[in-house]
């Protein structure tokens, strides 16, 4: 039997992992941390990632934990919609909606379906041999027919394997995100603008609600209460955020400034190791598809490589490298319009927003066609 050793349990490699079982590889994740941690808040899995999810059998556990209700779209600060779109509209034009659940949930259904005893938590990798297919950790040393690095970000398996690419850059944006509970508000799901200020409204299953925001500040910037903080930038923006902010626990409050893949790689892989995830292709979170190219990165990377070992890693970089590269680059896009805080420029980009939406109502849609209408390996694009 083939052997595949993941190195990193976050979404990335768990969706290589299970895409890579039901291939009838053996395979072992590894993760540095000794527990995985209920952490992080909310993600978005959209219709394209949906449809990978089907290909290995989750797609429907994930629509069921998920919350998927009303229209959604944008809105300016004061609460007026610029441009918005209905979950009917999604499923007439891609057969899904756009679903957001915890990421504690997506994770422990696809640890679940990978199996806990292939995931080896506590186990820092030291060094991979791309040629020779060997993860050196130091409990030893694993041989691999394929090495999936899905190390993040700041993967350093990426760096031994392309030492001159510059790795990430600072997008300019510094995000928070956190869990609130509902109460008795209504929460419509949206993401508004202001100067240089994005707020987004999110209902989960549960009653819970996830809401994120983002500002334009130097990188390493930190308050010492982001919740105050929030409520200064975002107190007196329309209803339910400042209800929200009022209610949210400042513990549940997560700031990280947010990096971007500037610069894309040549390919994603070399040697035995192909690279999933935001060790491939890190995005800003605009376009909300950084979970979901992980997910679609390890479904195309199973199919390439079959059920036995030798696939052939350079198809993989061939059906990944562009397409992710056009989404990093329209989610870098995305944000620098977001980023505009001269007033007269705002108003000229909200008021184009606007007329925009009213010539064409399916706006919102209809510019995510091309990402949307991405299906699996071996089933036809729509």
């Amino acid at each position: 039997m083939a052997k595949a050793v993941v190195v990193g349990g976050g979404v990335g490699g768990l969706a290589a992992g299970v895409a890579l079982r039901r291939k009838g590889w053996d395979v072992t994740v590894l993760e540095r941390v000794p527990v995985i941690e209920p952490v992080g808040s909310g993600l978005a899995i959209s219709a394209n990632a949906l449809k990978a999810l089907d290909a290995v059998g989750l797609g429907d556990r994930i629509r069921a934990l998920s919350s998927a209700e009303g229209p959604f779209g944008l809105r300016r600060s004061d609460g007026r919609w610029m441009v918005h779109a209905t979950e009917a509209d999604a499923d007439a034009g891609y057969g899904d909606s756009v679903v957001v659940l915890l990421r504690a949930t997506l994770m422990e259904v696809l640890l679940d379906a990978l199996g806990h005893d292939r995931l080896l938590l506590g186990t820092a990798v030291k060094d991979v041999d791309a040629e020779r297919g060997v993860v050196r950790t130091e409990a030893g040393d694993l041989d691999a027919d394929l090495v999936v690095a899905a190390d993040g970000i700041h993967s350093a398996t990426r760096r031994a394997l392309f030492p001159g690419h510059p790795g990430p850059a600072y997008s300019g944006v510094t995000a928070w995100r956190g869990l609130v509970p509902r109460g008795g508000l209504t929460v419509p799901r949206s993401e508004s603008w202001g100067r240089g200020t994005v707020f987004g409204v999110h209902l989960l299953a549960g009653d819970v609600v996830y809401v994120y925001a983002t500002d334009v500040l130097p990188a390493g910037t930190v308050h010492a209460d982001e919740r105050a903080e929030l409520l200064r930038r975002f107190g007196g923006w329309h209803e339910p955020i400042p209800a929200l902010l009022r209610a949210a626990d400042p513990a549940m409050i997560i700031r990280n400034d947010i990096y971007h893949h500037a610069r894309p790689l040549p390919a994603f892989h070399r040697g035995r190791v192909a690279l999933v995830g935001d060790a491939a292709h890190a995005m800003t979170p605009n376009l909300g598809q950084g979970a979901c190219q992980a997910i679609e990165d390890g479904v195309v990377l199973a199919h390439v490589a079959g059920r036995r070992a030798g696939g052939d890693l350079a198809a993989y970089s061939a059906a990944r490298v562009e397409r992710t590269t056009k989404i990093v680059r329209r989610s870098m896009a995305l944000c620098r319009v977001s980023k505009i805080r001269n007033p007269a420029a705002v108003w000229l980009r909200d008021a184009g927003l606007s007329a925009a939406a009213r010539l064409s109502p399916n706006l919102m849609l209809r510019s995510m066609d091309e990402l949307l209408r991405w299906r699996p390996p071996g089933e036809p694009a729509r």
